[in-house]
């Protein structure tokens, strides 16, 4: 199968493979576009509803990943994506019957069942097909799949809530990935495993569930006992904590702090973050594979840089009263606050053992997500509902500005990871051939 891996054959596989993430984005973050609509349909607090944006979809979506990956590392990735696709999307569409908290959470949480089949596969097949030295802007590419997704799902959320309903747009947006799952099966095929290493062929262990446990507790030792890897996961948990909360809940507050309109907001952030956010991932990847050739830290040290410059402007962005600064200061904070996707991926991929990519990739998700997606929103809401007393409609404000100083921490990480890289290519040298 090795053979059919034309140059030609690996644009259309990661053009599949963003194709997917954004299908799962649109999904997963329809409900930050959504959130004034359903709550004051339903009649739900803020705590409420980050519940389900966070918790509800992250606690399964990040435990059942490791599962998903044990498999994935065994048997074809192309078809446990595939299914997966199809679930995530059905489910998204059950949630326009919901008629209460519990029946939508119980939509939500489908979702993340299904999501969980997605990415870990995906990271795999995509470190098989670039090899190292183009891993981090492939993967960077395939996480536009991410503000493309928040694009559609914002833009697409908005005008149909505006004219149709909150119900309607969970028909639209989930009943398409359907035909995507159906794209996956038939027109993608699985790659040799380790073949963009110049390695030989690797032959997948067969599968045996009694090992799974102990082949999940191999990652977890890889991942937290090399320097590296274990930064990267700590950098990576704590932006997505805070890029998560900020996705989720920043319609609301352009609603409530700025008195924008369901459709300009939507409208705002569909280009907003499709456009300035897809641009910080493509550049991130971009900009990391050439400070890495440069540098053996600088592809960490770009993220780094990124974080770091991203803070003041972040604190000005919250505390703008003026709408047109605010909105234009925003846009900035985007680009880099985007930079950590695709280096963070590509590092994780290329210090995995190979046979456990797939894992590896699956137990950073695990921790990522369930501390960045699913305290993430939570937190917001939590601390939100916490301001309401002495701030009002601006405790979301302050909410999202108090808890933005985490994506600071986990630039220092990614500090911290270049400098391991450092010592380890030191030892390296130092040691005789």
């Amino acid at each position: 199968m090795g053979g059919l891996i034309t140059p030609q054959y690996r644009r259309y596989a990661l053009f599949m493979l963003v194709v997917v993430y954004t299908s799962s984005f649109v999904d997963r973050q329809i409900m930050g576009v959504l959130l004034e609509p359903i709550k004051n349909d339903l009649l739900l607090s803020d705590t409420q509803m980050g519940f389900m944006t966070g918790l509800a979809f992250a606690l399964f979506y990040a435990t059942l990943g490791m599962p998903v990956a044990f498999l994935a590392d065994r048997i074809n990735r192309r078809n446990i994506i595939a299914i997966a696709v199809a679930v995530w999307s059905l489910m998204t569409a059950l949630g326009g019957f919901a008629i209460g908290f519990w029946t939508l959470a119980a939509a939500r949480i489908g979702v993340g069942v299904g999501e969980a089949g997605a990415s870990p596969p995906a990271h795999s097949m995509i470190a098989d097909l670039y090899p190292e030295k183009e891993r981090a802007g492939a993967l960077g590419i395939y996480s536009l799949g991410i503000y493309f997704g928040v694009m559609i799902g914002f833009l697409v959320g908005a005008y149909v809530a505006q004219y149709y309903g909150w119900r309607a747009a969970f028909f639209v947006v989930g009943l398409p990935g359907l035909i995507i799952a159906v794209l996956v099966r038939y027109t993608m095929i699985e790659p040799q495993r380790g073949a963009a290493d110049g390695l030989e062929p690797q032959e997948p262990e067969p599968i045996d569930w009694s090992q799974m446990w102990v082949e999940i507790l191999a990652g977890f030792k890889h991942l937290l006992s090399d320097p590296v890897s274990r930064n990267v996961i700590f950098g990576i948990m704590l932006v997505a904590f805070v890029g998560y909360g900020g996705t989720t809940w920043i319609a609301a507050f352009f609603i409530r702090s700025h008195g924008m309109s369901l459709l300009e907001v939507g409208t705002y952030l569909a280009f907003a973050i499709g456009i300035f956010g897809g641009l910080g991932a493509y550049l991130g990847g971009r900009l990391s594979d050439w400070a890495a050739q440069k540098h053996v830290a600088g592809g960490m040290w770009v993220v780094a840089i990124g974080m770091f410059a991203a803070a003041p402007l972040v604190v000005w962005f919250f505390l703008e009263s003026n709408l047109t600064v605010a909105l234009i200061v925003y846009l900035p904070t985007l680009v880099l606050g985007a930079f950590y996707l695709g280096p963070s991926f590509a590092t994780i991929q290329t210090r995995a053992p190979i046979k456990m990519r797939a894992l590896c990739s699956a137990i950073m998700l695990f921790i990522v997500n369930l501390v960045g997606m699913g305290l993430g929103p939570q937190a917001v809401g939590i601390l939100s509902d916490v301001f309401a007393t002495d701030y009002g409609k601006d405790s979301l404000r302050y909410s999202l500005l108090v808890l933005s100083f985490a994506a600071v921490w986990g630039g220092w990480h990614y500090y911290l990871a270049g400098r391991h890289l450092i010592r380890i290519k030191a030892r390296s040298e130092a040691t005789p051939a």
